[in-house]
C-alpha cells in the first residue's frame, strides 16, 4: 500500500449551472450529484444506489474512474471532505470529514461564499486529523488505515470550479488562466462571467492581493476555501503536501501563498492539462513557485471511447486524477495495466448505470 493519503475536497456551486462552462455532468441538475458520486466512486468503486454515474454531455465518464483504478492498483488511502455538497453522500469505504460549508452561490453574485472564513479555518483544523487518520485503503474496510502517511495529496471535485478558480486568481492579481472539463476551453466566456462577478462585488483585478479569504468570499467557491485551509494547516504541521490537480489546485496554491505559505509545493496534474495552451499551467506554476509534474497515461493508445475522450481533452483533470497517475507512475505500474484497470472500472460503472449484468465486483 502507498504511504500517501488522497483527500478529495468536494462541493457544489450555482456557478456550474451557467450555460457552456462545465461538462462535469450531463446537465445542470445532474451536476449537483457529481461531487457526491465522485467520492463514492473513489471510495467504493461505484456511486451509492440510485445515484447517477457522472458523465459529460458527450458521454465521457468522470475522472473519478481513473483515480479509483489507481487506488485498486496502488492502494492509496482516501478521505473525503464535504465542502458544500448539494447531495448527501455516505461512501462505505471512506471517512468523510465535514466543514459545515453550504454550497457556493453564483460567482456573478456579490458574495458567493459568505462563510469562506469559517470554511477555511475548518479546513485548517482538519489537516491534522486527515494527516493523522490517513483515510482508508483500496479495500474499503475501516481496518485498512494508514496512521502515519508520508504525503497528503489534496484534490477537488466541484463542477464549475475552473470558473471560480479564475475568479480567485483574478481577485488575487495572479495570472488569469484556467483549464476546462470541455475539450475546447471557453475561457472568454469564463472571463466574462468573472468580470460580472467582480463588478457585482465592486472589485478590480488584484484588489484582494494578500487577502485570500476575501478573494474566496467574493469570487470563489467553498471547495477552494476548504482546500486552501487544508494545505495551510498541513504545511503548518510539517506534512508533505502535493496539489493533486490542475488549475483549480494552482488557485488553491495561490490562496496558500497569499496566506503566507512559502514552501515550494508540488503540483501533480495530467498531460491533458499541460498540453492545453489556453490553460498555460506551466507559466502559472512558475508564477506560484510550484514544482509541476504532468503524467501521460497513454490513453490515446486505447481503443476505448472513454479513454480516447480524455486524450482529446475532455475531463482533463479532477478528483485527483493527476495526483493518482503520478502515484501509479511512481509505483511502477505499467501504462497497459493502468489502462486495463481504468477500462474495467468504467465498464463496471456504465454497465450498472445501464442495468446490464455485471461480472465481478468492486474490489
Amino acid at each position: 500500500m502507498s504511504d500517501a493519503t488522497l483527500a478529495v475536497v468536494a462541493g457544489a456551486t450555482e456557478t456550474a449551472a451557467i450555460d457552456g462552462i462545465s461538462a462535469a455532468g450531463a446537465d445542470p441538475t445532474l451536476r449537483r450529484h457529481t461531487p457526491s458520486a465522485d467520492l463514492e466512486i473513489v471510495a467504493d468503486g461505484r456511486p451509492a444506489g440510485g445515484s447517477p454515474v457522472p458523465v459529460s454531455p458527450s458521454g465521457c465518464p468522470t475522472p473519478a474512474v481513473v483515480t479509483r483504478a489507481v487506488r485498486e492498483l496502488v492502494g492509496v488511502g482516501f478521505v473525503g471532505v464535504d465542502a458544500g455538497l448539494a447531495v448527501p453522500t455516505a461512501p462505505t469505504g471512506a471517512t468523510v470529514r465535514e466543514t459545515g460549508a453550504a454550497p457556493g452561490g453564483d460567482v456573478r453574485d456579490p458574495e458567493p461564499v459568505p462563510d469562506a472564513a469559517a470554511v477555511f479555518e475548518r479546513g485548517r483544523e482538519l489537516a491534522g486529523a486527515i494527516a493523522g487518520d490517513g483515510g482508508v485503503g483500496a479495500g474499503g474496510g475501516t481496518g485498512d488505515i494508514d496512521t502515519d502517511p508520508d504525503e497528503l495529496l489534496v484534490a477537488e471535485t466541484i463542477p464549475g470550479g475552473t470558473t471560480t478558480a479564475l475568479g480567485v486568481l483574478t481577485a488575487l492579481g495572479e495570472r488569469p488562466v484556467v483549464s476546462s472539463s470541455l475539450a475546447a476551453n471557453p475561457l472568454a466566456t469564463k472571463r466574462a462571467v468573472v468580470g460580472e462577478g467582480l463588478d457585482a462585488s465592486g472589485l478590480d483585478p488584484g484588489d484582494r492581493a494578500g487577502d485570500p479569504i476575501d478573494a474566496v468570499r467574493l469570487t470563489g467557491d467553498p471547495v477552494l476555501a476548504a482546500a486552501a485551509g487544508l494545505v495551510v494547516g498541513a504545511v503548518e504541521r510539517g506534512v508533505d503536501v502535493t496539489l493533486a490537480g490542475g488549475t483549480q489546485l494552482a488557485a488553491v496554491a495561490a490562496l496558500a501563498r497569499h496566506a503566507g505559505v512559502e514552501r515550494r509545493l508540488p503540483l501533480a496534474t495530467t498531460a491533458f492539462v499541460a498540453d492545453d495552451p489556453t490553460a498555460d499551467i506551466a507559466a502559472l506554476a512558475d508564477d506560484l513557485d510550484l514544482a509541476l509534474a504532468a503524467t501521460d497515461p497513454g490513453f490515446d493508445a486505447s481503443d476505448r471511447p472513454a479513454m480516447r475522450a480524455y486524450a482529446r481533452g475532455e475531463a482533463k483533470e479532477g478528483v485527483g486524477m493527476g495526483g493518482a497517475l503520478a502515484l501509479a507512475d511512481r509505483a511502477g505500474v505499467p501504462d497497459p495495466d493502468l489502462r486495463e484497470r481504468v477500462a474495467a472500472v468504467t465498464d463496471r460503472l456504465l454497465a450498472e448505470r445501464d442495468g446490464e449484468p455485471v461480472t465481478g465486483d468492486a474490489p
